[in-house]
């Protein structure tokens, strides 16, 4: 059977002092003399009490914690991300309670609603929609709001982010620069503005740079590992005169699966067909056929997202700031190699 845990009025009862007593040896201790208060912590470790902080914080109005709302955990951009905001938040000594919203509206409004319920001190957040009534809610209920990998469609609130369409570009130059004339554009759902923003960099690339360039579309479900795998199988079942000598992927996981089923079918990479991914995962330089992908500064990106956000709870002058981090091509052997 688990035996209660002590409160407040057992420390009192043992230590010989009053409940208010304990409460300022806590809360303020120099209101209490040395004698007293050496008695109370005495008590307090006799019986391993260990205080419950919620309450207190919640009659101050807020809690000791940030939200941070994500499209898809199982991501490893936004675990890093996390790593980023976390860092920042324990510094001041708060806690980063992470959701997931799986690009579902309702599961993100449902989050949001428990998050405010908990008075969390701000929200970061990747929003499922361009808009959405419960972000500006939480706002109007004194609740800062973050928006992270989403450039912020108003001067009025703070955003951090990456130029989309100059990493799309950045990888079609690449391809277009390594000889390749048939490109195919691999991703979805377009409803996601990272989607869109990357294959409009690489169309602006084309029309720039390759008179005789063409950039077809294999749009995915999800920016999943498994719908990867499912464009690979149907790109290996093309004729070998048919099949786009060069792939860009909308993120990583997409150019892995696609990286295991053409291998898987004995289609190389990058002699019969080259890979480029986005995000540059960790796993990007790991894979069988080390992946070219275009880099975004993740763990940054969450750090400086977590400071506008702290900044806006704390400082009464804060400025909103939209930053937008320019992404960096880093060239692997999954496009680089002889064709």
């Amino acid at each position: 059977m688990v035996r209660p845990a002590p409160n407040i009025r057992q420390v009192a009862e043992l230590a010989g002092v009053s409940v208010g007593t304990v409460s300022n040896v806590l809360n303020r201790p120099e209101l209490v003399t040395s004698h007293t208060r050496e008695r109370v912590q005495a008590a307090i470790k006799e019986l391993k009490f260990v205080r419950n902080d919620s309450a207190r914080q919640l009659r101050l109005g807020r809690s000791r914690t940030l939200g941070l709302v994500v499209l898809d955990i199982s991501n490893p951009f936004f675990t890093d991300v996390a790593r980023g905001v976390e860092e920042t938040a324990n510094r001041e000594g708060l806690a980063v309670i992470v959701c997931n919203s799986d690009d579902d509206s309702a599961k993100e409004a449902s989050h949001l609603d428990l998050l405010a319920e908990m008075r969390v001190q701000g929200v970061l957040i990747n929003p499922v929609q361009e808009s959405d009534s419960r972000i500006a809610m939480l706002r109007e209920r004194g609740i800062p709001v973050v928006l992270f990998d989403r450039q912020a469609s108003s001067a009025d609130e703070c955003s951090v982010a990456v130029d989309d369409v100059l990493g799309g570009r950045q990888a079609a130059a690449h391809l277009i620069d390594h000889g390749h004339q048939k490109i195919t554009f691999l991703g979805g759902p377009y409803s996601l503005r990272q989607i869109r923003e990357r294959h409009e960099g690489a169309l602006a690339a084309v029309r720039d740079l390759g008179a005789d360039v063409s950039i077809d579309v294999l749009s995915t479900s999800a920016p999943h590992v498994g719908a990867g795998r499912t464009a690979g199988d149907e790109i290996a079942a093309l004729p070998a005169t048919e099949r786009p000598t060069a792939v860009f992927c909308a993120n990583d996981l997409l150019a892995l699966g696609l990286l295991q089923a053409l291998t898987h079918a004995g289609i190389r990479v990058p002699q019969d067909v080259a890979i480029v991914g986005y995000d540059d995962i960790e796993f990007a330089a790991a894979a069988a056929v080390p992946l070219t992908s275009v880099r975004q500064p993740r763990q940054k990106l969450g750090r400086t997202a977590a400071e506008q956000l702290l900044d806006e709870t704390t400082n009464p002058g804060h400025r909103h700031q939209q930053v937008v981090f320019e992404p960096e091509l880093i060239v692997r052997d999954s496009s680089s190699g002889t064709r």
